[in-house]
């Protein structure tokens, strides 16, 4: 008789700028519904209104809580947690983490503002506040992952191998997005430059958005140069890539778009270029905003 798997609940907690936005999104790539930010209190009502949706409930969940949570209720997780087990799910905390130098660095590298730099601190003290304010979520987890030292590829391959959720030795895709003004990736293997193609910024309506937008892609997708772009592209990696992946000893590559904010042109074409590769039958594939996310 086969064994009915136990559904399964992930927490994704940790420091902000630990790579929890990554190990998310490979999370819902593995076929887990996922939601991000879900205030804590909100846990066991929402496993129980997923258990009871009409639709077929998913037996894979992934929720994100982390510092953007209030304070106080942080402490009183281990209560939920017992809560979605009586549920009939198995919870299970995966904390991501990492050395202070190294989350100093990615904050400098994204410009990004760090959640509690709204109470008028320092970086380095709200990193500071942060491991204080977690400290009793750390202590509880069934998993620290520490990525100090993971690239993209490197944390999307230990979410999927060390949490035995599935995935073979294939080559993982990411398909990235950014702004030349403040340089090419590092580690592309793959550069496109989308700065010739039109450009929405120039819309008044269109410059606040970027293109995960519906208009923005409706946008392009009317402009002939994009289409011949997309459509050469596309051959070119329909070529190339599985000759990558079989004539070498390469478990992943990096395809990068590059405009000239790195919000419009470039975040478009990952997405699209992302969504073809998964048409094309590639089953590891992540997008990376570097200017958005």
């Amino acid at each position: 008789m086969s064994q009915v798997a136990v559904p399964t609940l992930v927490i994704v907690s940790g420091m902000s700028g630990s790579g929890k936005s990554v190990a998310l999104k490979t999370f819902e790539d593995l076929g887990f519904y996922c939601v991000d930010n879900l205030p804590a209190e909100l846990l066991p009502a929402f496993v129980k209104s997923v258990v009871h949706a009409d639709d077929g409930a998913p037996t894979k969940l992934a929720v994100s809580i982390d510092v953007r949570n209030r304070h106080s209720d942080l402490s009183n997780i281990p209560e939920w947690l017992s809560a979605v087990g009586a549920l009939g799910f198995d919870p299970r905390l995966v904390f991501f983490d990492a050395r202070d130098d190294a989350l100093l660095k990615r904050y400098a590298d994204t410009r990004r503002r760090h959640p509690l730099s709204q109470l008028g601190l320092g970086l380095a003290d709200a990193i500071s506040l942060e491991r204080q304010v977690l400290k009793p979520l750390r202590q509880i987890a069934d998993a620290v992952v520490d990525t100090s030292d993971l690239n993209v590829h490197q944390l999307r391959r230990q979410v999927i191998t060390e949490f035995g959720l599935g995935g073979d030795a294939g080559m993982s895709l990411l398909f990235e997005s950014f702004a030349y003004r403040r340089g090419v990736p590092a580690d592309a293997d793959f550069v496109f430059d989308a700065r010739a193609l039109p450009n929405p910024h120039w819309d008044p309506v269109l410059r606040p958005l970027s293109g995960r937008d519906a208009a923005i892609r409706e946008y392009l997708e009317t402009q002939a140069d994009v289409n011949l772009f997309v459509a050469q592209i596309s051959q070119f990696l329909d070529t190339w890539l599985p000759r990558l992946h079989t004539d070498s000893t390469r478990s992943y590559a990096t395809i990068a778009f590059g405009c000239t904010g790195g919000r419009h042109r470039s975040v478009y074409l990952a997405e699209r270029l992302a969504e073809h590769a998964r048409e094309q039958g590639w089953d590891e594939v992540a997008v990376h905003h570097r200017e958005l996310d």
